[in-house]
């Protein structure tokens, strides 16, 4: 028989999944913290609160292995309690209370001041922007949206998450300002889209003058854009960051695909032609813009025909960054209902044939900058370098930079000036100028 363990609750939580999820967190044990709560972040407490993924297949099984360590855990009497949030709880919870019943209580996304309470905590509706940030000192995620309205025949998060809605701009500009206090000097503005910020509250796509406020805050140096959807992206925030300093030439845009049969069956609202004009007017609008995104292959109905549209148009745009994901066959999305027909195998070869591409576009493109000099933010220390990013570089997607340490002493969440002396297919090596 297990007996309680004798610690005084502190509670662990454990982050799964993306950026927006890591926000949920900073958020969570902020209100714990303002109840007097004593909170860490993946580290030994014995109380666990699992924040999951639930997007697709690995994500999901990670979320579910995730829970049953903790569940086995609570069987050995080494955690007393283990509360589940999150998207995979929101979208699977009947199946998961059947299943996994020795956990002690499932919440959605929208269910914090049930979970608050579960933990022993009132929810603080006065609290803007008081979070326990996870991330390195001098950067954090500001989620400007949740929600998305978008179509997407493969995506589930509008399920997970519901429909769009944008936080007020008073409350963010409250909230980077009080990041700004505490040393965050890189705000890197997420939501499921960027694009439509706004449209709910203020009838129209207000991501510009949002931008223009937050560039006013003191402290915050740069502001990185994530996640843009490219079908009715608002062009004045092109001119915005073209003459704004502060607004990072970067922009994180998920096409997913490029061939028009494929487009159309995922709903994008979009073609091959209107997506490639919209890339060649956002090089016009800011000729050194670093373009990051996002490609599916593998989806049902794509021909071999298909693919060699996609892959020759990534050797032809030759993005700075690029991630490509096999397809994950969705319960409950419009895509399930097709028949999941491009082998798995397949989808391998196809994910790894375009990131090989990507990984000599890469390497040709980072060749370039050898001998030039750039910004550089100090995120670690770690190994024998001090470990940064260039504007062009979202934290643990993109490039680094390595500084060899033994050549003086950088304090981390400080900017220096570097010239690049080295260069690899996604990291680039420098040295600062004196």
């Amino acid at each position: 028989m297990r007996t309680k363990t004798l610690k005084k609750n502190k509670i662990n939580v454990v982050t799964l999944g993306c950026s927006k999820n890591v926000y949920d967190s900073e958020v969570l044990m902020g209100q714990l913290r303002a109840n007097n709560k004593e909170v860490v972040h993946e580290k030994e407490g014995n109380v666990v609160v699992i924040n999951t993924c639930g997007f697709i297949a690995n994500a999901k099984e990670e979320s579910v292995n995730t829970i049953l360590e903790f569940v086995q855990k609570k069987k050995e009497g080494l955690v007393d309690k283990v509360f589940v949030t999150g998207c995979l709880s929101e979208r699977y919870k009947p199946d998961l209370q059947k299943e996994i019943q020795d956990v002690d209580q499932y919440f959605g996304t929208t269910e914090l001041p049930g979970l608050l309470k579960a933990l022993g905590a009132d929810y603080k509706h006065e609290l803007i922007g008081e979070r326990l940030t996870t991330t390195p000192k001098n950067y954090a995620y500001l989620k400007i949206a949740e929600g998305c309205d978008r179509p997407c025949s493969f995506c589930a998060i509008p399920i997970m998450r519901g429909k769009h809605k944008s936080t007020p701009m008073e409350d963010l500009v409250t909230e980077a300002e009080k990041l700004a206090a505490t040393g965050v000097k890189e705000l890197i503005l997420i939501a499921q889209d960027l694009t439509y910020y706004g449209l709910d509250l203020y009838k129209k796509r207000n991501l510009a003058e949002l931008l223009e406020k937050l560039v006013a805050v003191s402290g915050i140096e740069w502001i990185r854009l994530h996640y843009a959807f490219p079908t009715g992206f608002p062009m004045d925030v092109l001119d915005l960051m073209n003459k704004e300093p502060k607004i990072c030439n970067y922009i994180d845009i998920p096409l997913q695909h490029i061939a028009d049969p494929i487009l159309k069956s995922m709903r994008r609202g979009t073609t091959k032609a209107k997506t490639t004009k919209l890339l060649k007017d956002f090089r016009a609008a800011v000729p050194n813009m670093a373009i990051r995104t996002t490609l599916i292959v593998g989806y049902p109905g794509e021909t071999q025909e298909d693919f060699e549209t996609l892959r020759d148009w990534v050797q032809e745009m030759r993005f700075e960054r690029l991630g490509c994901f096999t397809y994950s066959h969705e319960e409950n999305t419009h895509a399930f209902t097709l028949e999941d027909d491009v082998p798995q195998d397949v989808k391998m070869e196809r994910a790894n044939a375009i990131m090989e591409i990507q990984s000599h576009i890469s390497w040709e493109l980072n060749q370039q900058k050898i001998g030039q000099e750039f910004s550089v933010i100090i995120d670690r220390k770690e190994g024998g370098y001090y470990v940064g990013r260039t504007e062009f570089d979202s934290p643990d997607v993109d490039n680094e930079v390595l500084i060899n340490a033994e050549e003086g002493y950088l304090r981390t969440g400080e900017f220096f000036t570097v010239k690049i002396t080295g260069a690899e297919d996604f990291d680039l090596y420098a040295e600062v100028v004196k």
